[in-house]
């Protein structure tokens, strides 16, 4: 018979009972599309000669690496090499973005760190073109991943992790609906430099609303004829209620 004692014990040591258990899938290489932008599994024979422009073939392009773990590459050559590597593996889970508007690819991002038994999930390794950046189909092709693994796959925690002193990233993270949750200090060293790495979250209990933000914000009827979104995708997001952690 449980005593009172080892009731509040269970309360004092254990949190809440899960009622949603995850659902051990793992986000499958499929293509993703929404209204401006296509997602496409990395395939290094049909990707890697536009990815190298998009991401080699200026100076302002070569600044996509700077935050970065690996990159940049010398040669078209040596990032091949590296994008047959991604392709491979089964750590990360590598998708190639398209912008219907060009036509051209335009950048990267990958599931990893995932935990499918857990329902933990994260999205990094994001990079646009410079001709991607801030624009709604950059914007879309996150959503789209985030969609796939928190709505289609049920993942209870999605992750966010950027260095610390990356600002961009970490208004990214803000307007893209992920909550600051801290600071690990000395927590890497990437090209022989230490990183301190902000961690930020979406949970399952914030995803909702996070879900509904995204779609009104993403509708035609919020862009004009050049394109300009009429709201602000960060005010909202900032002003939204947030949901209790814990």
């Amino acid at each position: 018979m449980t005593t009172e004692h080892e009731n509040a014990l269970e309360r004092e040591v254990w949190g809440g009972t899960v009622g949603n258990l995850p659902s051990g899938l793992v986000p499958a290489r499929q293509v993703l599309e929404g209204r401006t932008i296509i997602l496409e599994p990395l395939d290094p024979a049909v990707h890697g000669a536009a990815l190298y422009q998009a991401s080699h073939g200026s100076e302002e392009a070569l600044r996509i690496w700077d935050y970065l773990p690996w990159g940049p590459w010398p040669s078209e050559e040596s990032f091949l090499e590296r994008l047959g590597q991604c392709a491979a593996s089964f750590d990360f889970i590598w998708y190639v973005f398209r912008p219907k508007e060009s036509g051209t690819t335009q950048g990267m991002a990958a599931f990893m760190d995932m935990s499918p038994t857990l329902g933990v999930i994260e999205i990094g390794g994001i990079w646009f073109s410079p001709e991607m950046q801030r624009t709604r189909a950059a914007t879309e092709a996150l959503f789209l991943m985030l969609d796939h693994a928190m709505t289609e796959l049920r993942y209870r925690r999605m992750q966010w992790r950027c260095n610390a002193q990356n600002q961009r990233s970490r208004n990214a993270a803000a307007r893209l609906g992920f909550k600051y949750e801290g600071i690990f200090y000395n927590h890497m060293i990437f090209k022989g430099r230490n990183r301190d790495t902000a961690w930020y979250s979406i949970l399952d209990t914030d995803w909702p609303a996070v879900r509904k933000i995204f779609s009104a914000w993403l509708a035609d009827d919020n862009f004009d004829a050049e394109g300009v979104a009429q709201s602000s995708l960060s005010e909202q997001m900032r002003d939204r209620p947030i949901a209790p952690r814990g």
